[in-house]
């Protein structure tokens, strides 16, 4: 049974670490890694180079998104590709993320977690709340 005193609590708890954890991904591959640098990375698993510069800003603008809580359910749903990438360049490397180059438990938690935020949506502390009661208002209507 769901308890709907805390429910939007932890959907709230969610949404801004899974936005925090996105935003800080894109900020390590433009800050430390540098984006020329994680295209060469990707280029050397067999993926196209550019496609790093894409999921920059999917990360970056996706996680914004889901953090502020407007579209969170749809950003969450398009990431979702991303962190299972995430998880096949992990894969090799084994089940425990401190591993050599990490393992692929932490992308493959990441997924389901961003898997869950697309089915839970923006909840009720968003941003994405307030445009909605702001429609549903008679005086907009």
């Amino acid at each position: 049974m769901i308890d709907n005193r805390t429910a939007p609590w932890g959907a709230l708890l969610l949404r801004v670490t899974l936005g925090v954890m996105f935003i800080a991904h894109a900020l390590l591959k433009y800050s430390v890694f540098t984006l020329p640098g994680t295209a060469k990375f990707f280029a050397s698993l067999g993926l196209p180079g550019p496609l790093a510069y894409g999921v920059f800003w999917a990360e970056l603008i996706g996680g914004t998104l889901i953090l502020v809580g407007c579209g969170s359910r749809w950003a969450s749903a398009a990431l979702v590709p991303v962190l299972l990438g995430a998880l096949w360049a992990h894969l090799p490397n084994g089940w425990v993320f401190s591993a050599p180059n990490g393992g692929w438990e932490y992308p493959a938690f990441l997924a389901a977690a961003a898997a869950a935020q697309a089915l839970i949506g923006d909840g009720p502390y968003a941003i994405g709340s307030v445009f909605q009661r702001r429609r549903a208002s008679p005086e907009y209507a």
